[in-house]
């Protein structure tokens, strides 16, 4: 179950911004659409309690974590969110097995079979030892997958995953999430700009 509730946040007292209510069920994914400017990556944030709201509630899997210390939810985070990032977030200097590894580390989890069974899922073993800025452009998009969801989170949040894609690409990124959220038991909420998308998701909300 996912809830946020008159959710509001402001920069510095300046920018503000009000959201939509989300209610989601279990299973249940959720496309966001918005052009630029108004809080898509915001409201991102604050779902992955990267961001502190000013007023209203996040309910995550039974946890208001709008209450949560910042080590409370540090631990929450590692434990039950995974993120793919616009930009890529590797450390340029291990291997993407390293990269997972570390990954792993900073949830108190180590699992070589998991990091195994990811690679094979999403078609990059053969790239376990590489370097990651040594991938093309559509591994590291991969790698970034690989990365959100190496410690089987709950929810998986995607921040404008199908920016710069042709329509082919656009298809095939947006299959690749849901199909990891479905095999690897997780929600899914999708942020972006592109209206291509609309049609990937049974629910969706406007910002």
């Amino acid at each position: 179950m996912i809830k946020t509730k008159k959710l509001e946040f402001s920069y510095d007292n300046q920018k503000f911004f009000k959201f939509h209510d989300i209610n989601l069920k279990k299973e249940e994914n959720l496309l966001i659409v918005g052009k630029s400017g108004v809080g898509k990556t915001t409201l991102l944030h604050l779902l992955a309690g990267l961001l502190k709201s000013s007023s209203g509630s996040i309910e995550l899997f039974g946890k208001n974590i709008t209450s949560l210390s910042s080590d409370e939810l540090d631990k929450f985070r590692k434990n039950n969110i995974g993120i793919v990032f616009q930009k890529p977030h590797f450390v340029n200097s291990l291997t993407l097995k390293e990269n997972l590894q570390l990954a792993q580390y900073i949830a108190n989890k180590k699992d070589n079979f998991r990091i195994e069974s990811v690679l094979k899922n999403l078609n990059i073993f053969d790239k376990a030892h590489n370097k990651t800025n040594s991938l093309s452009q559509g591994e590291k998009q991969r790698a970034s997958i690989a990365m959100a969801i190496i410690n089987s989170p709950k929810l998986i949040l995607a921040d404008e995953p199908s920016s710069s894609l042709d329509d082919e690409n656009c298809v095939r990124v947006i299959k690749l999430l849901k199909k990891q959220a479905r095999e690897f038991e997780a929600q899914l909420i999708v942020i972006t700009h592109d209206s291509r998308l609309k049609k990937h998701f049974k629910k969706s909300i406007e910002l």
